[in-house]
């Protein structure tokens, strides 16, 4: 084995899922030059200044951060090239210009939450719950100037559970994905990182999720609405409208009576069922316009539920 000393590296990063690989690479013997996150954001009323998930990491880890406006400005490359890294790492980030990924010595790459070439774009964890997929992952691989197409250097497989929903998967695949970043760069730094070409013919879309995708429609099949409702669990919410008033729908589980789609098939002290294509949706959590999430009985309480009320 080709034992190489400790690599020198570039951090990209945006939201909390990239929080555990940088936390854990700087924890190993590598050197974390800089990390590169996007400008802050103010927010609210106030308009206070709101710091991403990664500056605010690597505040506390006492890390120098660069927050370029564009990722195309000649300072900003510049600035990257002096530090000279050995590997830019990337975790949800945005799309680098060749001028930035090519600047590293052994190359960039970038973490990607799926096993690919299934789900290239922007939402792959929301399409495999979308989709009623069993099994996941996460992808490590080198840039190219197309978008989730380089070649695969390593993979770690997990389960979808039953229960999972967007934050649980998210936290899974987020710790998941620090494991396999450090082992990616271990492989770099010892010169055994073998990656192979991605087969395109296997490739599937996993394009950004729109309010359109979060619509529930309840003449499909229950089971497609019940993983709806998971691919968008807490946040941002599938939803539905009750007398016109949008409401979303947090938490559910599948029936196989049958009902017609968009009427309430039957109503008990805790939960209400609504009629899909096939079978019901059981609602147990929900969240009104305005308000916190709420169990489906604490909704019924200002909100009364009846068998043939309307949803949709």
């Amino acid at each position: 084995m080709n034992k190489r000393s400790p690599l020198k590296i570039i951090f990209m990063g945006t939201p909390d899922f990239a929080v555990p690989s940088l936390q854990l690479l700087d924890e190993s013997p590598h050197k974390i030059q800089a990390v590169v996150t996007v400008p802050d954001k103010p927010q609210g009323r106030g308009r206070s200044v709101r710091l991403s998930a990664v500056k605010d990491a690597a505040i506390k880890l006492e890390l120098p951060v660069i927050q370029p406006q564009s990722l195309d400005d000649i300072g900003f490359i510049e600035e990257l090239t002096a530090y000279q890294p050995d590997v830019i790492v990337v975790v949800a980030f945005q799309i680098l210009p060749k001028e930035v990924f090519l600047i590293p010595k052994f190359g960039a790459f970038n973490l990607h939450a799926s096993l690919l070439p299934k789900y290239r774009g922007a939402a792959p964890i929301h399409w495999a719950l979308l989709n009623g997929d069993t099994e996941t992952g996460v992808s490590t691989f080198f840039l190219k100037s197309r978008v989730d197409t380089g070649n695969i250097i390593s993979q770690k497989k997990i389960p979808i559970a039953p229960e999972d929903n967007l934050q649980s998967l998210y936290e899974k695949l987020s710790v998941l994905g620090a494991k396999l970043v450090m082992q990616t760069v271990d492989q770099i730094a010892e010169g055994v990182a073998d990656a192979i070409e991605q087969d395109d013919t296997f490739a599937t879309p996993a394009p950004k999720v729109t309010t359109e995708t979060q619509l529930l429609d309840f003449k499909e099949d229950c089971t497609l609405c019940h993983n709806r409702v998971r691919a968008f669990s807490p946040k941002p919410g599938a939803y539905t409208y009750k007398n016109g008033v949008r409401l979303k729908i947090l938490r559910t589980e599948v029936s196989k009576i049958q009902g017609e789609p968009g009427l309430v098939t039957w109503v008990s002290p805790q939960s209400f069922a609504i009629g899909c294509g096939k079978g019901s949706l059981i609602v147990q959590t929900v969240q009104p316009e305005s308000k916190k999430a709420m169990q489906a009985v604490a909704y019924m309480l200002g909100n009364p539920v009846r068998v043939g009320d309307h949803f949709g």
